[in-house]
């Protein structure tokens, strides 16, 4: 059995920057242990498996080490593929997750633009101790802390503190949360971030749409905007077009192409690992 395979920057203006991400795509979805060995074979933030289900298409994530809730740049990345390389006839496409409810992506010209749910924050206590413990893992001075659905999201001072931050890995692991955001204001820009998720087998997420859904009711109301513009300072490194909708979140960028290939696999698929690899065409 061949399954078809993409690798797609997202969040990417040209080859090389933004996040990639592989995107399956499936007649049915497989078993989940068999996704999951795909994924860390793979080896990248993100692996997203899509089955097209009536008008919508199915869709699941996976890291190298755990399946998550909802991933933003894979999302767009399995809409490019799908807009660019399956034909959708359509201008949006609707992705389906058990996890995450319905999801559109709607494309306008260059651009693709994911509506999400916002997140809702809480403020976590100065002197509660999950605040000490990220102060240790980040190395810097920590203005505020929220605790969203998934991560926590972490305030600081400045754009400088962030591209300069080099956080204890081992300490942010013992964090009870998908990962940590770190954000400041920018300076020639709405805000600016950073995304740390050694809980979920990513050290550092490139470009991190789902990460948005935290980061915009948050700037929107401290900056008094509904419309913002993002960066995030990873080495490859994103920006993305945020809109506050109230209950949703959207999220807009462009993708790009890598790779079309073909994954090689055995017969037992609901037992199997991948076999002979990636063939690449």
């Amino acid at each position: 059995m061949k399954l078809p395979i993409y690798q797609v920057d997202a969040f990417a203006s040209q080859l090389f920057s933004g996040n990639p991400a592989a995107v399956v795509v499936l007649e049915s979805m497989l078993d989940s242990r068999v996704m999951q060995a795909i994924a860390a074979e793979n080896n990248l933030s993100e692996t997203a498996f899509i089955t097209p289900d009536a008008n919508t298409y199915q869709i699941r994530w996976f890291t190298p080490s755990v399946e998550v809730d909802l991933c933003g740049h894979a999302t767009l990345a399995a809409a490019h593929v799908v807009f660019n390389h399956l034909h959708y006839p359509q201008e949006t496409v609707t992705f389906s997750s058990s996890k995450s409810g319905l999801l559109t992506v709607h494309q306008q010209d260059s651009h693709l633009y994911l509506n999400f749910p916002a997140d809702i924050l809480k403020l976590v206590p100065v002197d509660d101790a999950i605040v000490a413990t990220l102060t240790d893992a980040l190395g810097t001075k920590i203005l505020e802390v929220y605790r969203g659905r998934d991560d926590y999201l972490v305030i600081v001072a400045e754009e400088d503190a962030i591209a300069t931050l080099t956080p204890d890995m081992d300490c942010l692991k013992t964090v009870p949360a998908r990962g940590i955001i770190v954000s400041a204001s920018g300076t020639t820009i709405d805000f600016v971030s950073r995304f740390f998720a050694p809980q979920s087998g990513i050290p550092e997420d490139p470009v991190t749409g789902s990460a948005h859904t935290t980061l915009v009711p948050y700037w929107s109301q401290k900056l008094g905007k509904m419309t913002l513009l993002a960066q995030q300072l990873s080495q490859r490194g994103g920006e993305l077009m945020c809109q506050n909708l109230g209950d949703r979140i959207e999220i807009g960028g462009t993708a790009r192409t890598y790779l079309v290939g073909e994954i090689w696999m055995d017969g037992e698929t609901s037992s199997s690992s991948p076999h002979d690899g990636l063939q690449c065409g």
